[in-house]
This record gives structure tokens, C-alpha cells and sequence, in this order.
């Protein structure tokens, strides 16, 4: 039975003079809480390397972000599958649009917005709120042209709102996909190429044509002048954020091919611009110039006639 002596408690000395007296014995060390463990030193990557992956969003903070963003995926026709999509909050989408309307050179606008998470809630209000601003202004437009005129008659035109969905949403919807498709074509020719999923390019559209919608509504403006120059300065924007997005997902591809890819974006880009514009606010005017010359003629001809 043990003595009251064995069960004092001793004092142990420093580790150094335990070690001496008993070299078999097991050392256990405890680290504190508060000491930042210490790495070891990897080989560094090259700065050229490192720039490329930057700008295409290719390094491995993407394939951190796209792997702890797994998720179970639901099947397609189920709701849970379609909410994924629209699972994004107020700051994300501000965050994204104050993106598309300062476009920094260098930075890739999937990286920096997009590819954590990639939504179609922003795009779909985007082309939602631009269409009825089109068709809105649009009729504004006609109406302060002929303001004033005895003879006219305000109408409002309300087949505008659907051809400016129609065309809207075409041009967000097919152009990705044609794009999707030929970054997918051109990946399986050269390994190089980046491409982007087909939810990051309809994302990328949706949000480049924010800017139009104050510019719809300064289309109303009876200044031809003031229009085109509105025009420009969102076709810059807007097309600067596009150049800058796609380019670094072609640029390893052919040189021609490369330049023909971008130039054919940005002159998409330019044909819905400029196809707005002279649809839904110069063609008021140019009606209005036709019926201005009609009625002389329908005049002399039931003079004639009586």
C-alpha cells in the first residue's frame, strides 16, 4: 500500500537535466495556443506564371473557391435546382454592377465578380428593367416630337415592350451561348484556352448592359447629337468590359482568330446599341417626316377628286 511520502508531489527539473539523467525516456511537447506554427518555405512561383493566372482566374484560390462551392446538385426539373441560381444577395449584385460600370484594365471582371458565385438574378432584372426602359422612353420620345402638333394624337405604343424583350433577351441568352460554344471548340483545338461555363458568359452579358438603362432614359432627349454621344460612351463601357472579360480566354488561340473573336463581340455589341436606338427613338421622327409629306399629297388628290 503506498505511504504518504509516495504520493507527495515532486518538482521537476528542465527538460535538458531529465533528458541527462533518463535518456529512454518520452518527451511530449505541447505547443501554445497563441504561437503561429511555423512553414516551411516552398519554392516560389514565377511572377510571369502568377500574372497569367491572375488574369484568367486560374490559380488556386479559383479551385479553392470552385471546390468549397460544391454543392449536391439537384436534378433539373426540380425547383432546388433553379434556385442555386438566384442564390445571391443585394451586396453581390451592387458589387457587380458598380464592376460593369468601371471596367479596370488588367482585372478580369469573371475573376474579380463572377466565378465564386455566378447568378442569373442580376442579368434577368437587368434585361427586365431595360426592356421597359426602351420601350418606355421610346414612347416618351415619340410623344415629346409631335408635342404641340394640332393634328396628332398620343397612342401609346405597347408592342414595343415585347420587341424590345424579344430582342433584349435574344441577345443575352443566344449570343452566350454562340460564344460558349466556340470557347468549348476552340479548348478541344488548343489546350491553352481558357473557357468560361456557359452561367459565367450569360453573367458577364446580363451585367454589361446595366449602363444602358440611364442611357435609355436620357435617349429621351430630342437631340440627335446628344444621343449618339450617349451611345458611345455606353457602347465604351459596356464593350470595354466584354473586350477585357474575353481576351485573356482567347488570347492563346491564333492571333487572327483571337482579334476576329473580339471584334465580332464588340460589333454585336455595337449592332444592339445602335439598332435600339434607331428602332425605338429615331424611328418616331422619321414617321413623322413621312406623314408630314403624305398629307400635302392627300390633299391635292381630294381636291381633285371634289
Amino acid at each position: 500500500m503506498a505511504t504518504v511520502d509516495d504520493l507527495q508531489f515532486e518538482e521537476f527539473g528542465d527538460t535538458t537535466t531529465s533528458l541527462a539523467a533518463n535518456p529512454d525516456a518520452t518527451t511530449i511537447s505541447i505547443e501554445d495556443p497563441g504561437e503561429t506554427p511555423k512553414h516551411r518555405a516552398g519554392p516560389p512561383r514565377g511572377l510571369g506564371r502568377e500574372e497569367d493566372d491572375e488574369l484568367l482566374g486560374n490559380d488556386d484560390s479559383d479551385k479553392t473557391e470552385l471546390l468549397a462551392g460544391q454543392k449536391k446538385s439537384s436534378p433539373f426539373w426540380t425547383f432546388e435546382y433553379y434556385q442555386t441560381f438566384f442564390d445571391v444577395d443585394t451586396y453581390q449584385v451592387f458589387d457587380r454592377i458598380k464592376g460593369s460600370l468601371l471596367p479596370i484594365p488588367g482585372k478580369n471582371f469573371v475573376r474579380l465578380y463572377i466565378r465564386s458565385n455566378p447568378d442569373l438574378y442580376g442579368p434577368f432584372w437587368i434585361c427586365a428593367t431595360l426592356v421597359f426602359a426602351i420601350a418606355i422612353s421610346g414612347n416618351l420620345s415619340n410623344f415629346l416630337i409631335h408635342l404641340g402638333e394640332k393634328t396628332y394624337h398620343y397612342v401609346p405604343e405597347f408592342r414595343k415592350v415585347s420587341i424590345a424583350a424579344t430582342i433584349i433577351y435574344a441577345y443575352a441568352w443566344l449570343v452566350p451561348l454562340a460564344l460558349w460554344g466556340f470557347l468549348v471548340w476552340r479548348n478541344s483545338k488548343v489546350m491553352n484556352i481558357v473557357s468560361y461555363s456557359f452561367l459565367e458568359i450569360v453573367c458577364v452579358y446580363g451585367y454589361s448592359l446595366f449602363i444602358y438603362i440611364p442611357t435609355a432614359i436620357l435617349w429621351i432627349i430630342p437631340q440627335k447629337a446628344v444621343r449618339w454621344v450617349l451611345v458611345m460612351i455606353a457602347l465604351g463601357i459596356s464593350g470595354s468590359v466584354l473586350a477585357m472579360t474575353f481576351w485573356p480566354a482567347v488570347r492563346e488561340d491564333n492571333r487572327r482568330i483571337a482579334l476576329a473573336t473580339i471584334v465580332t463581340i464588340v460589333l454585336l455589341h455595337m449592332l444592339l446599341s445602335v439598332g435600339c436606338l434607331a428602332y425605338f427613338f429615331d424611328a418616331p421622327e422619321m414617321d413623322h417626316l413621312l406623314t408630314s409629306t403624305a398629307a400635302p399629297n392627300q390633299t391635292v388628290v381630294a381636291a381633285k377628286s371634289s
